[in-house]
């Protein structure tokens, strides 16, 4: 199933992209890299990675002209996946920059909170906080890695599906139908983080069937 399927990774020049698309060939899945819009369109599942500045990252998201192909593909219900950079661009607005974001999740994007080592870096552990297709079979507390200075504040709590504490508990985790990000890095977390790649695939396979 997951070869037939065509999965589409945005190419913004801000995303880990070899990585990610290393972790999807090892669950076979043959992504398409790519930063043509019109790929988006015929995509069966999407996914935008990112690591960086929020504000210089939706910069380039403008300049490609991809905001509002990613928005229509969102509101249609298709599969899509963010991942680190990519959760928090899916909120209202970044404080780093005070800059706009896409707005298709209710929220605000925060920076840590002062006293901690910022960026948070390395492993910590997930507690997810119900059940989704994507998060299926992943042990409890299980331990993800991490990379940011910044994380996603969702005004409803509906949609958080795993928290992680770092000074603070914040949303490293998030599901609202076919929509799901997480904070953390799936391709740098092992075999946990191959699980939500393969669960994903699943997740886009049942939507396209």
């Amino acid at each position: 199933m997951a070869q037939e399927l065509k999965i589409v990774v945005i190419d913004y020049q801000s995303g880990n992209l070899r990585s990610v698309a290393k972790a999807l060939e090892a669950v076979g899945a043959s992504p398409v890299v790519t930063e043509d819009a019109s790929q988006i369109e015929s995509a069966d599942a999407v996914i935008l990675p990112g690591v960086g500045s929020g504000p210089a990252a939706m910069r380039a998201l403008e300049t490609r002209g991809l905001v509002k192909p990613i928005k229509q593909y969102v509101a249609g219900g298709r599969p899509f996946l963010g991942v680190c950079l990519g959760l928090q661009l899916l909120l209202e607005r970044t404080d780093e920059g005070d800059a706009p974001c896409l707005g298709i999740v209710p929220g605000q994007v925060r920076r840590l909170p002062g006293g901690m080592k910022v960026p948070h870096m390395g492993w910590n552990s997930v507690d997810f906080e119900f059940d989704h297709p994507v998060f299926r079979g992943i042990p409890p507390a299980s331990h993800f890695y991490f990379v940011h200075s910044y994380y996603a504040d969702p005004d409803k709590n509906a949609g958080v599906a795993g928290t992680t504490t770092y000074g603070i508990p914040f949303c490293s985790a998030f599901a609202r139908d076919n929509l799901v990000a997480t904070q953390f890095h799936p391709e740098k977390s092992g075999t946990v983080g191959l699980r939500i790649y393969r669960n994903f695939l699943e997740f886009a396979g049942n939507y396209s069937a």
